[in-house]
């Protein structure tokens, strides 16, 4: 049976007149929920907002989906005098506001300033599990993929107007939180607990909410939770991510059912890999995880997708993601198209194709 994926999507707030971000999140989402039946939540910060779609089996739903509702939260900014921008960071000001939020609130107070402006939009994929067991042992043998997502989803930049040399800076600032990024070994259910267990006894976390790994188990639906993407500029591109998160999946389950082991690769070799991710997305060379090798980027997405290419097949997503990955080798991810247009007219002209592309 074709497993369920949905996601979650971060975005930005930018006053329509000047060029700031604008601290709207509440009335946003307050709006959007009013007029439409989708799922829109608040943000950490009030410049953000996020949607959610609903778990679908067919990716061309999923991204009929995004589209319907990002152009519903498109709508409820407008009716703010405010634009919506599907950037990992913002290419304006940093100024921030926190959401009115007693946890929030904590975690100010926990965190100092890592929190104070951390303002970061991801995307965030869930793909169904039959139970938890299953869910850890996928964990442990997605973990060697996860950069090559990173990289094909890159779309951030720029921070506060200036180029950070980046494609994907949002990782870098979310790496800061001191339960991001790649998690060692799970080895099973019970394990998986005591490491999250661990990092709230310890007060790296508040709670299970902050337990902020590349993947991790949901902490509220039955889903591995692939949280190690940018918010994509085009939602084509969120779609063949989806669908290639999805195969990854369900490719790692059957082989844990087969009895093949997970990968031992050190954690720290996937920083690396994921670093290098950050640093150029596919316009360079990634890290093979398998042999630590530098490889240009194209071949191991290559790599990855004759991988799960069975598990494409069977859910009737390879040709799709077959021409989204072709797409995005064509014309680049997020981060060129933001440098392309920053090249032609500056960060305005970044802001300008941003909201543009963001409904497009």
């Amino acid at each position: 049976m074709t497993r369920t994926v949905g996601v979650e999507e971060e975005f930005l707030l930018v006053q329509r007149e000047s060029p700031y971000l604008a601290a709207e999140g509440d009335k946003v989402v307050a709006r959007a929920e009013e007029a439409t039946k989708g799922r829109f939540d608040q943000e950490f910060m009030q410049q953000q907002a996020e949607l959610g779609t609903a778990p679908h089996h067919d990716i061309g739903s999923l991204h009929a989906d995004l589209r319907a509702r990002r152009a519903e939260l498109a709508a409820a900014a407008r009716s703010r005098d405010v634009r919506l921008l599907a950037s990992a960071t913002s290419p304006l000001d940093e100024r921030v506001t926190t959401t009115a939020d007693a946890r929030y609130e904590q975690m100010i107070d926990m965190f100092g300033r890592l929190a104070q402006m951390q303002l970061a939009c991801g995307m965030h994929v869930h793909v169904s599990i039959d139970s938890p067991d299953e869910g850890v042992a996928v964990l442990d043998r997605i973990r060697g993929w996860l950069p090559v997502l990173l990289a094909l989803s890159a779309n951030s930049p720029f921070l506060a107007g200036r180029d950070t040399d980046y494609a994907s800076y949002r990782s870098v600032l979310w790496g800061q939180w001191p339960t991001a990024g790649a998690a060692d070994l799970f080895g099973s259910i019970e394990g998986y607990e005591r490491a999250r267990q661990a990092l709230i006894t310890s007060g790296a976390a508040l709670d299970e909410a902050m337990i902020c790994f590349d993947a991790r188990l949901s902490a509220r639906y039955p889903t591995v939770e692939i949280r190690i993407c940018d918010v994509c500029a085009d939602v084509r591109d969120a779609a063949t991510i989806a669908a290639l998160a999805r195969a990854l999946v369900s490719t790692m389950a059957d082989q844990a059912a087969d009895g093949i082991p997970a990968p031992t690769i050190r954690s720290e070799l996937i920083r690396a890999g994921s670093w290098r991710a950050a640093r150029w997305g596919v316009e360079e060379k990634l890290v093979d995880l398998a042999t630590g090798r530098l490889v240009p980027a194209w071949e191991l997405v290559g790599e990855l997708f004759t991988l799960v290419e069975p598990a494409l097949k069977s859910a009737g997503d390879d040709e799709l993601v077959r021409s989204g990955l072709a797409r995005i080798r064509e014309r680049g991810t997020g981060a060129r198209l933001q440098r392309e247009a920053y090249a032609s007219g500056g960060i305005d002209a970044v802001v300008e194709v941003l909201v543009e592309q963001t409904t497009a």
